[in-house]
């Protein structure tokens, strides 16, 4: 396929996506774990305004800082259809290199490095939002040759995750090659926001994951617990954890996720005071309820 076509196309296909992102949704885990639904779609519009002027010979010292935050203000559909109609503009320049941070590069290689990340992006803000992908055979057939032969320089760089096996069809094995999961849904995304936010100890965003009525049944005292409802409650609690341990890390060991069900395998640690690391392995049973967890009934090994 012609590279600019290539490019082009995924371009207008993530636009076409992000019109399709309802007003509650913006806030929406997606498979980058670190991004909510907003933070991928700035991220790729970013790439789209970036487009503009490398395209044009300009460095990346001359464009400076005036690319960086925010960039889809009030209206960010309006804004994404904008800077992709602007990128699929600048791609069809003739330019014989383009300035990036690693050094001069050929232009179509750059649109293509551009075309790879729209196609997996546009899947991860397809599958956060519930939409349809826009996998089209012969797109995925042309980002996937070119990136079988990067893939390890993707990864030594730490651009992608672990390569996921067991997957055949085409579409699936090159998301399984970006370190994605092909399985990926919302609620795993919520499970994996909250168990990162946890192992940080931010309770912001721990809260930020749970419904008002949140139950939890914590797993002391034996036998049964505490069984604490409603948020103000469970964050007095989880505001007490983590306070009063120190250097706590979270670690989830195994999610299976059943319609509004989850059990979640873990392992909790922390530094004692003779400075060896202490720790205990447990399950959570979890409910799930409108994208937020509304139940967490923990039990502990021991």
């Amino acid at each position: 396929m012609d590279v600019v076509e290539l490019h082009n196309r995924t371009v207008t296909n993530f636009a076409e996506l992000v019109a399709e992102v309802a007003d509650n949704q913006w806030t929406d885990s997606t498979p980058c774990s670190d991004w909510d639904v907003r933070a991928l779609v700035n991220h790729v519009v970013g790439e789209e305004r970036w487009t503009v002027p490398l395209m044009a010979g300009k460095t990346i010292a001359e464009v400076g800082d005036t690319l960086d935050g925010d960039l889809l203000g009030e209206d960010p559909a309006r804004t994404a259809s904008d800077a992709a109609g602007e990128a699929t503009a600048a791609a069809g320049r003739s330019i014989d290199k383009v300035h990036l941070s690693y050094g001069d590069e050929d232009p179509h290689e750059y649109l293509r490095q551009l075309a790879a990340d729209h196609l997996v992006h546009g899947w991860d803000l397809a599958v956060a939002i519930g939409a349809q992908p826009r996998l089209n055979a012969d797109l995925v057939a042309d980002v996937g040759s070119w990136f079988a032969e990067r893939e390890d320089m993707y990864r030594s760089v730490g651009m992608i995750g672990p390569h996921l096996e067991g997957f055949t069809a085409p579409a699936d094995q090159l998301l399984a090659a970006f370190g994605r999961d092909p399985h990926w849904s919302p609620a795993l995304g919520v499970l994996d926001r909250f168990g990162s936010a946890f192992d940080a100890a931010d309770l912001d965003t721990v809260m930020s994951l749970v419904t008002d009525d949140i139950v939890f049944e914590s797993t002391s005292p034996s036998p049964d617990g505490t069984r604490l409802e409603g948020a103000d409650a469970v964050r007095a609690e989880w505001a007490r954890l983590f306070a009063d341990t120190d250097d706590p890390h979270f670690e989830t060991e195994e999610t299976v996720l059943l319609g509004e069900r989850a059990v979640v395998r873990w392992r909790y640690s922390w530094r004692e005071a003779s400075g060896d690391r202490g720790h205990v392995r447990g399950v959570d049973v979890l409910r799930l309820r409108d994208g937020k967890i509304a139940e967490k009934l923990s039990y502990v090994k021991g």
